[in-house]
């Protein structure tokens, strides 16, 4: 869905439907816009800071609210994110990404890690047949997201991902060999035609743990009630520190897709793609953060995103 206005594409409606289990599709209830930005510009806090003037500039230029009174004075977020995957990259291969991320405060870890496994597609009706939720004995929760993308090619457009999750604690998985594949299907049973052998195992995609350090920077404010917190964020590798890809982004959340006004929506359009040309010197087209992970060695996977 390439350089088409959200307006339109939010009025496509998903065709009825139900899970094995008879459990209707799930909605998309998440509208987030990321702008994927050039690693090596992140050096400091400061960058941060920087980079918060091109969006008030950029707010603005689109007649967009953005306030920072909740966020004066906040601190950057330290959290620890892996990639798991086969050898071949076979989930990320067929849609598929299976996250751990680990929050740190002071230097500490903080709560329980926490799982995030997505099916992300460009067409809306194959993200919302997917099954995503997992096989587990505890709470969990879906999240479906239309995700606003630049163009791969060029700066000021949109273009739409659908990115169907499930979110839970690692402790919600009892089973002990939580790398196996046998375990990974048992979990999260959209994987089931993917397994190979029953002895097949999982592992750190490319080798490498990421650290994410984010930092809040304020809410936008679309008009008739549709704000969004919005941050930057960037994607080191943990070692060597090397900044591997930055990005900011801001999320909005609605109970029906009617919350979201046209008037507010096209304030938001206007705003994303101004932000592009007023940061373009920061702006990385063609990637998101998962794909800089995984084309770290070289010998890029398939990719539908």
């Amino acid at each position: 869905m390439a350089n088409e206005d959200l307006q339109a594409n939010r009025l496509a409606d998903i065709k009825a439907g139900r899970y094995s289990d008879g459990h209707p599709f799930d909605d998309v209830h998440y509208l987030e816009s990321k702008v994927i930005l050039k690693g090596e510009r992140f050096t400091s806090v400061q960058s941060f800071r920087d980079f918060a003037k091109l969006v008030r500039r950029a707010a603005e230029k689109s007649a967009t609210g953005f306030s920072t009174t909740e966020t004066a004075g906040m601190r950057p977020q330290i959290r620890e994110v892996l990639f798991l995957d086969t050898a071949d990259f076979r989930l990320y291969n067929h849609a598929f990404i299976l996250r751990r991320r680990i929050a740190y405060e002071d230097g500490f870890l903080v709560g329980d890690p926490e799982i995030v496994f997505k099916f992300r597609h460009p067409d809306l009706q194959t993200a919302a047949e997917c099954d995503v939720r997992p096989n587990i004995v505890g709470d969990y929760r879906i999240k479906f997201k239309a995700e606003a993308l630049p163009l791969k090619d060029k700066i000021g457009g949109v273009r739409l991902l659908f990115s169907h999750n499930a979110e839970f604690s690692l402790s919600a998985v009892h089973e002990k060999d939580r790398t196996s594949m046998a375990t990974l299907v048992h979990v999260f049973p959209a994987l089931r035609n993917l397994q190979t052998s029953p002895k097949e195992q999982i592992g750190l995609v490319n080798h490498t743990a990421v650290e994410e350090v984010l930092q809040e920077l304020g809410t936008l404010d679309f008009g008739k009630g549709v704000e969004a917190k919005a941050n930057a964020t960037v994607w080191r590798t943990r070692g060597d520190e090397k900044q591997l890809v930055g990005e900011f982004s801001f999320q909005c959340k609605f109970r029906r897709r009617d919350e979201l006004h046209e008037k507010a929506m096209n304030h938001c359009e206007k705003f994303f793609c101004t932000l592009q040309h007023i940061a373009s010197d920061w702006v990385s087209l063609g990637t998101t953060k998962t794909g800089a992970v995984y084309r770290l060695k070289g010998n890029p996977p398939k990719s539908h995103e």
